[in-house]
């Protein structure tokens, strides 16, 4: 499953290079110019990681910072900025960020500092049970109960549950769904695959009041318990 990987950076020159130095063949970068576009991209899901500048044309990136971590306080930010001082190191970090590069920088340092937040994140996550009053979900494992029975998954439907669980309270659009699960190379996926994994999930785990369908753009999942 490819890592995604955001950028928001305002210089489209310094944009455009970061995105082709950070990408992999294990890894998409999504470019973004302001903290609109950031925005966007975050509300469809499944970031690995965010690289912020702090001086934005539409904000403040520190600003940006708070409101991503007040919503998903694990997923891992570097700030890459011209804002130097100690004092502004000491802010970002306060403010919640996970790394802090100064302009100018050095792109190999850049890379391994951001290979190492994602394999730490990455490492987080596959240790991570997910468990509830009625779902226990171990991904490392592959085991997976409902009402303490045990239900067998597919791989994908397996590949499909961890995207939501991780996500979970989160809405995740139909099309990131599909590149995501269906990374096999294959030029066409129809998208009723999709409608079917979802329905056979549902299904096995009679999760019919946690999956939940945004009709028009995707699927997620309600951790609590619906009321």
């Amino acid at each position: 499953m490819k890592q995604l990987l955001i950028i928001v950076e305002d210089d489209k020159s310094l944009n455009q290079g970061l995105c082709r130095a950070l990408a992999s063949e294990n890894r998409q970068v999504i470019s973004c110019q302001n903290i609109r576009m950031a925005r966007e991209q975050l509300a469809l899901g499944g970031a690995a990681l965010v690289l912020l500048d702090i001086n934005l044309p539409d904000g403040n990136g520190l600003d940006f910072l708070q409101e991503i971590k007040a919503v998903a306080p694990t997923l891992p930010v570097i700030m890459l900025t011209a804002n130097d001082t100690d004092m502004d190191i000491v802010e970002g970090l306060e403010k919640g960020a996970d790394d802090y590069i100064t302009k100018p920088f050095s792109l190999s340092v850049l890379r391994a500092r951001v290979n190492a937040r994602l394999r730490q994140a990455t490492e987080s996550a596959g240790r991570q049970v997910y468990e509830n009053g009625k779902f226990r979900f171990d991904f490392d494992r592959m085991h997976f109960t409902v009402d303490g029975s045990a239900v067998e998954l597919s791989k994908t439907e397996q590949k499909l549950l961890r995207l939501l669980v991780e996500n979970h309270g989160n809405t995740l659009s139909r099309s990131f769904l599909v590149d995501r699960i269906w990374t096999d190379g294959a030029e066409y996926v129809d998208e009723n695959a999709l409608s079917v994994t979802i329905k056979r999930l549902r299904d096995k785990l009679d999760a019919q009041d946690y999956i939940k369908t945004v009709y028009g753009i995707g699927y997620k999942f309600e951790w609590e318990n619906p009321q």
